[in-house]
């Protein structure tokens, strides 16, 4: 079980078996906000472990019974949860393709950030992010700078995160340093 030792580990129910664990070679940026905007919610977490009461708001009514998950979420805070061991397939990138080869899920490892298409990300977020990805990238060497995409990237037309408000240039230049 890869776990990453700097995050808080909450097990989803929503993962399972790669079809090939040494094969993770792709690295997804998300973003995720339950409610839709509103951060520092339990909506994400309750998501992941499919413990969202569609009762909370009008927005979970639409989701609910969705099984999902992440690896990892990065909250405003910085604080990285990990929901799902690197070395197990979770349930992300949905409809995907890389460079031809599609189901994603199957070699990709997800890394959501609490956030939206169109509001900066927190300087903690941006810190975080880089730190978790020196280790999955020091773990996983197959996962190169140009295998580090958005969802919009393997999912065009369908899904547009990280968002405009990600900035790419500043996260690539911290992992060349």
């Amino acid at each position: 079980m890869v776990l990453y030792n700097e995050a808080k580990y909450t097990a989803s129910p929503h993962y399972d078996a790669r079809p090939d664990s040494t094969d993770v070679s792709l690295l997804v940026i998300h973003n995720i906000s339950l409610p839709p905007s509103q951060f520092g919610t339990p909506g994400i977490r309750q998501l992941f472990t499919g413990t969202l009461n569609p009762d909370e708001h009008p927005f979970y009514k639409e989701i609910a019974g969705l099984r999902v998950s992440a690896h990892c979420v990065i909250y405003r805070t910085g604080e990285v949860e990990q929901f799902v061991p690197f070395d197990q397939r979770a349930w992300h990138a949905g409809l995907s393709s890389f460079q031809g080869r599609s189901r994603c899920n199957d070699y990709a490892i997800g890394i959501e950030l609490e956030g939206t298409d169109t509001l900066p990300y927190t300087d903690a977020q941006y810190q975080a992010l880089g730190e978790l990805t020196s280790f999955i990238t020091r773990y996983y060497p197959r996962i190169t700078l140009g295998r580090i995409v958005g969802h919009n990237d393997i999912a065009p037309g369908r899904k547009t995160d990280p968002g405009a408000a990600f900035d790419w240039a500043r996260y690539r230049t911290r992992m060349l340093d």
